[in-house]
């Protein structure tokens, strides 16, 4: 074989090499256009992948071109010299490539693919034209740096967040966390706090007062026999053994849990609770508890009223008054073992509450006045069956109650059972129609406007009609000139029904209110009532003679007496009240807020009525002479009224009397009440005051009067 030319030894070389891969076109053709061998070159042999529709030479031959689609054309045309590229500084060899496609097949021309975004080659052909057109803007990205800003932001506020939340649990609310398993390890004990007394007025005797006591409780889950354990403790609790056995029987509460827990007694002796507990009985224990005792039993019972086993005022001053006697009740938590370590762990949790005692009360009420005049309302009360009566004794200066009684009665200290009736105190609802001791209100609003004076006299017929109705006197003067006093005496409503038609019923309805009728008194007693006065637009014509004679007039035997506290205190009223004083637990003393006062009649006025009352008990066959008191002066009025439950008169009749001594300068007023359905109150009511009064003026030694009552002329 002859030898080559050096040019086709070099391109000979390169045949299967990247470097004829870099010549190849999709054509599959040399990079000369026409394709033809190269003449004296031996035909290559045809592989299978020649006929392939692609090139799979093309990718390499974009990374050996810089990312052109094919190689450069411009080494490619016939006779082309190889050149060397300056721009990337190396040498471009062009090489032939002997076409293999079979000499009896046309050749496979690949289709060709546009480069898109490929930069025009020099040497390339021109592509056709087209209408030029603006490229569009590609569209605009987001800010990265924007996001980042925002991712950091939230990112710092997460963590933020949890750092906060990491101090709060730390810092602030470790003791919650820290107390949260408390409640499965300490017990809690409660510490009752006492609850204040009630004292009379000198502060030292107690009317009511509290004692430690223990209460005696079952365990139904644990009582092993009911029947033998109920025997055992009915004598030293004082309870029916029926009554224990139903305590002590197994029960469910409402949440459907068996109850562990029931009382069998509540303020048992503390000698007699350790005489329980010594019997070892399974179920039964004490704990202690507080008993509130009323040593005077039924002294002053109506006033006191009482509690309840958990030391709540029920009824009377004890309910009044509860927010002050009452305490507020201590406990100690602390920590205990388990099983049969159960007892306080030494250094362990433990937090106590101290217990604050509740305030005493200190009542105007002296005890030995309150226990006799109780004993002769009661005495007195005994003559007549079924009856209703109530007793008040007023400092007339200081409106003070230095005595408040009812019958009937109960015993404070075991109140259950008792009827509710027994235990109201009538002397603030007991409503009655006063009658005749109305009068002295009457003569008082003349007197004080004018219409009257003391040397008054006129004519009194035997009876006066007014309306449809008719009044007569018991004591007739058949039209003979008689005096305010000699009216006084025998209480007459016909001379006392002319004096109230000169003084006019708008008159008498403002002196009636001045004097404290129709509004409660507001003396301390729950529930007291306020009685009821009749607005003159509601007057009919009878009630131009029943109203100044204390009819169709509503009021309580504490309302009247203190209209008459105000006759004998000058003219001036006085608010009544029963709190003198309050004793903190520390012994800090605060009086009681000052009464209610205020000017009703002159004080001369006062006297002048104070001197035609005493007519009353002193002018023979007067109405009041069964109340007068030995060496005293006294002033006062007798009446005879109905009593009224729900606005309606009940049966039999309310004989009343009050009266103020030493008339000249009065200190005390009594009132006495007796409704007594089959009659006879008449007789008590007088006399009741008579022992009453003289017992008061000589407790509180009050000397005798040095003066005897003017004599009183009833017919000039």
């Amino acid at each position: 074989m002859p030898p080559r030319p050096a040019g086709e030894r070099d391109v000979e070389r390169g045949i299967g090499g990247i470097s004829d891969a870099r010549a190849y076109t999709p054509r599959g053709r040399s990079i000369r256009e026409g394709g033809a061998p190269t003449p004296g070159r031996a035909e290559q042999r045809r592989t299978p992948r020649s006929n392939r529709s692609q090139d799979p030479f093309r990718p390499a031959l974009q990374v050996l071109d810089g990312g052109r689609g094919t190689a450069g054309r411009a080494a490619g045309r016939p006779g082309g010299p190889a050149r060397r590229d300056g721009g990337a500084g190396r040498a471009t060899v062009t090489r032939t490539v002997t076409d293999r496609t079979p000499r009896d097949e046309p050749p496979v021309t690949a289709p060709r693919r546009r480069v898109a975004g490929r930069e025009p080659r020099r040497g390339d052909r021109p592509p056709p034209r087209r209408p030029s057109r603006k490229p569009p803007r590609p569209p605009r990205l987001a800010d990265p740096g924007r996001r980042l800003r925002l991712g950091t932001a939230l990112t710092l506020a997460l963590f933020a967040a949890v750092g906060v939340r990491l101090v709060v649990l730390q810092a602030v609310d470790t003791p919650a966390y820290a107390d949260g398993g408390l409640a499965d390890r300490t017990i809690t004990v409660q510490l009752p706090a006492p609850r204040g007394a009630i004292f009379d007025r000198s502060g030292e005797a107690a009317l009511a007062h509290s004692v430690e006591a223990r209460y005696v409780y079952a365990d139904p889950t644990r009582v092993k026999d009911i029947a033998a354990t109920a025997r055992t403790l009915s004598p030293l609790l004082g309870i029916p053994a029926s009554e224990l056995a139903e305590k002590m029987k197994p029960r469910k509460r409402i949440n459907g849990v068996d109850s562990q827990f029931e009382y069998l007694a509540r303020g048992v002796d503390i000698g007699r609770a350790k005489e329980i507990m010594a019997l070892k009985l399974p179920g039964i224990a004490a704990h202690r508890d507080e008993r509130r005792e009323v040593p005077g039993g039924d002294l002053a019972a109506n006033l006191i009223g009482f509690t309840s086993p958990d030391m709540v005022g029920l009824e009377g001053l004890e309910a009044r008054f509860d927010d002050v006697l009452h305490g507020e009740d201590g406990q100690r938590v602390f920590e205990v073992g388990l099983g049969d370590l159960a007892a306080p762990i030494p250094g362990g949790y433990s937090r106590t509450t101290k217990a604050k005692p509740g305030s005493s009360v200190v009542l105007t009420v002296d005890r030995d006045l309150q226990y006799m005049v109780q004993r002769i309302l009661s005495e007195r009360m005994q003559q007549v069956q079924g009856s209703t009566g109530a007793a008040v004794v007023l400092d007339a200066r200081t409106g003070e109650v230095l005595a408040q009684a009812s019958h009937p009665t109960y015993n404070a200290a075991k109140p259950f059972p008792s009827e509710p009736t027994d235990r109201e105190d009538a002397a603030t609802s007991f409503i009655v129609d006063p009658g005749s001791v109305h009068k002295p209100i009457t003569f008082g609003a003349a007197l004080q406007e004018g219409v009257i004076t003391a040397d008054t006299t006129f004519p009194v017929a035997n009876a006066i009609r007014k309306g449809d109705t008719w009044f007569r006197d018991t004591h007739q003067a058949d039209g003979r000139r008689m005096s305010v006093a000699g009216m006084m005496a025998y209480s007459s409503n016909v001379g006392t029904i002319q004096i109230a038609d000169k003084l006019g019923a708008e008159r008498l309805l403002d002196y009636q209110r001045r004097f404290g009728l129709g509004k409660p008194t507001e003396v301390g007693m729950p529930g007291e009532a306020s009685g009821r006065l009749l607005p003159v637009q509601e007057w009919s014509e009878s009630s131009h003679g029943s109203v100044p004679i204390g009819h169709s007039v509503d009021a309580t035997p504490l309302q009247m007496a203190a209209a008459y506290a105000a006759i004998a205190n000058d003219g001036v009223y006085v608010q009544p009240h029963l709190l003198k004083e309050t004793i903190a637990p520390d012994g800090k003393r605060t009086p009681a807020p000052e009464p209610e006062t205020r000017q009703v009649l002159s004080p001369d006025n006062a006297a002048a009525l104070r001197t035609i009352m005493e007519a009353v008990t002193t002018v023979p066959d007067a109405t009041g002479l069964a109340a007068a008191v030995p060496g005293y002066r006294v002033a006062g009025k007798t009446g005879t009224g109905w009593r009224l439950v729900d606005g309606k008169k009940q049966p039999g009749e309310v004989a009343s009397f009050i009266g103020m001594a030493p008339a000249e300068n009065p200190r005390y007023v009594i009132a006495v009440f007796v409704h007594s359905p089959s009659g006879g109150g008449g007789q008590i009511s007088a006399p009741a005051f008579r022992d009453m009064m003289t017992f008061t003026l000589r407790h509180f030694r009050v000397p005798p009067s040095t003066e005897a009552a003017p004599t009183f002329t009833v017919f000039p």
